[in-house]
């Protein structure tokens, strides 16, 4: 690629926002700069601030066999205009990715996606071997509470061989359940990742078990209660459920002390029609949590440096992702370019998304993102999209030499990451970037989540 220099960023560095110049050069960041440097092509940032490209680490793109609701091409047009430049799919789909074929097929399904992508792979009672042999998988999902499909583990011994076996597990596991993966985590001494925490109960557990739980909430949990369940009625339907303000209060103040590592959508998108009509559990959300965030930092519920805590250095740590989550020279250039005074409505017919609704439709939100660039290549600018297809994502490997492995140096970590130093960087559109338009997809059965 050309290299191009991004001028008048400001970019956030120990707490305070500053001016930068950035370099980008082999679809990374090449160099960081308080001068302006030379360099093929030059854009202006006009002085708006640039974050770690998001890592959506909790989606549901619904390739293959639910293609109605989502595709890997949709999901990453509407990922792109969120801000979010990598997600990880999880693996109840239609086939679920439970075997390896599966698994490759869903790979070459991906190609199209105009984000970085991995995988979560699918357990089930009987599929140890296809785990064994998975490859360049982010994590083994677990469910322990109910799902789409087969995927619903009850045998607490299965569940115990499965995260012997996986490097990490994510797990749905809710109340009860949680504190039973923690039971056998702590057995094993492993950490696994407990996806989606809404409950008062579930933190007070993982607080006094951070050595063996990794804590995700969502936007679904964040922002909206029971209470919005009565206006939403159906559309509000979610596992796990809407819950009490006290509840969300719980969760903001775990967020706050540090208890909780990642935020990520869960995004699970249904047609409108469907959710009325039919019982289907999820919500659409990976266009609005960035918005969201950015305008609870505009009313001092949390600040930016914790934004892209949560939503980038620690999904990338935790995932063990290479060259992700930070702005930092040697880097992938995705990055995500933010203007902080922009109110707008969330409005369903500009959301890219093929179920085209929102739980948070006709909320005023103060914060959003105007650039996402991808690799180097700007994808998203402005409300236009540009289809250059992104790749899957890399893993760190576990080194068994001296020392610790990754893992076990993760697993003896306080109870929160340390606070990242970005330096970073935003973009304009480049004209000679070539827009397509969305494609559309097939017509299958829904699913709960």
């Amino acid at each position: 690629m050309k290299s191009k220099l991004l001028k008048n960023c400001k970019v956030l560095e120990e707490g305070k926002l500053v001016e930068r110049h950035l370099l980008l050069e082999d679809h990374k960041i090449a160099y960081i700069s308080d001068e302006i440097i030379t360099a093929d092509e030059v854009i202006d940032i006009e002085g708006n601030i640039v974050i770690p490209g998001l890592i959506d680490c909790h989606v549901h793109f619904r390739e293959p066999g639910l293609t109605h609701k989502e595709d890997f091409l949709s999901g990453s047009i509407a990922a792109a205009k969120g801000g979010v430049t990598t997600i990880l799919d999880m693996p109840n789909t239609l086939p679920p990715t439970i075997t390896v074929a599966n698994l490759e097929e869903k790979r070459k399904l991906a190609e199209k996606s105009i984000v970085n992508y991995g995988f979560h792979f699918g357990s089930t009672k009987d599929n140890l071997n296809e785990i064994k042999n998975a490859k360049n998988i982010a994590s083994v999902k677990i469910f322990m509470n109910v799902s789409t499909g087969d995927l619903k583990i009850d045998d607490l011994e299965t569940v115990e061989r499965i995260m012997k076996e996986a490097k990490l597990c994510t797990i749905h596991a809710e109340e009860e359940n949680l504190s039973k993966a923690i039971e056998i985590a702590a057995r094993l001494n492993k950490k696994f990742y407990a996806c989606h925490i809404s409950l008062e109960s579930e933190i007070k557990s993982i607080r006094k078990n951070r050595k063996y739980v990794y804590c995700e909430v969502t936007p679904n949990h964040l922002f909206l209660t029971e209470k919005d369940k009565e206006r939403l009625g159906k559309l509000g339907d979610v596992k796990p459920s809407l819950k009490t303000e006290k509840d969300q209060e719980a969760l903001w103040k775990a967020l706050q002390s540090g208890v909780v590592d990642t935020i990520a959508t869960d995004h699970a998108p249904h047609l409108k029609e469907e959710k009325l009509n039919e019982d289907r559990s999820g919500l659409p959300g990976i266009e609005t949590m960035l918005p969201l965030l950015l305008d609870a930092v505009n009313k001092n519920k949390l600040n930016l440096q914790q934004v892209i805590d949560l939503t980038s250095k620690n999904p990338a740590k935790i995932f063990r992702i290479k060259n992700k989550g930070m702005l930092k020279e040697g880097y992938d250039a995705d990055l995500t370019v933010i203007d902080m005074n922009m109110e707008k409505e969330v409005k369903a017919d500009e959301l890219f998304s093929k179920s085209k609704w929102s739980p948070f439709e006709g909320k005023v939100l103060k914060g959003w993102p105007i650039t996402t660039i991808v690799n180097g290549n700007i994808v998203y600018d402005n409300g236009n999209v540009y289809e250059i297809k992104a790749k899957e994502i890399a893993y760190e490997r576990l080194s068994f030499r001296k020392g610790k492995t990754n893992l076990e140096k993760m697993r003896g970590e306080a109870e929160h990451f340390d606070k990242p130093k970005p330096k970073g960087f935003g973009a304009k559109k480049v004209d000679n970037v070539h827009q397509e338009e969305l494609k559309g997809g097939g017509n299958h059965e829904g699913q709960t989540e």
